[in-house]
C-alpha cells in the first residue's frame, strides 16, 4: 500500500484510482450525496486506510477510507478522530477499525 504525505494527496491519487465519490459518516451508515446512496456497515468493504495527524495541530488528525460498495461503487470516507469524531454504533467502529488494509 502506498504512503501518503498527506490527506490532500492521499485524495487526489485515489480520486485518479476511481475512487470517486465522497462519503459522510453517520452513526451507523454512510451516505453519497451525489448518488442518493446509503450505507449499512454491511454494504461496503474498505479497500484502504490512511491516517494523517498534524504535528502542529494535535486537533487537527484524520482517518481516510478508500472503499467499495456492494454494487461497485467506489469511493473515499475521511473522519476526524479525536476531539471531532462522530459518535458510532458498534457495528460501524467494528467495520472502520484497522485490519491491515
Amino acid at each position: 500500500m502506498r504512503k501518503y504525505n498527506n490527506l490532500v494527496e492521499a485524495i487526489n491519487e485515489l480520486k485518479k484510482e476511481g475512487y470517486i465519490f465522497d462519503y459522510n459518516l453517520k452513526e451507523n451508515t454512510i451516505i453519497c450525496d451525489a448518488i442518493k446512496q446509503v450505507c449499512t456497515p454491511m454494504d461496503f468493504t474498505i479497500v484502504q486506510m490512511h491516517r494523517f495527524e498534524e504535528m502542529s495541530d494535535v486537533d487537527s488528525e484524520s482517518v481516510l477510507y478508500a472503499l467499495e460498495t456492494k454494487d461497485g461503487n467506489k469511493g473515499i470516507l475521511i473522519d476526524a478522530y479525536g476531539t471531532y469524531s462522530e459518535a458510532l454504533s458498534p457495528e460501524m467502529i467494528e467495520k472502520l477499525r484497522y485490519k491491515n488494509y
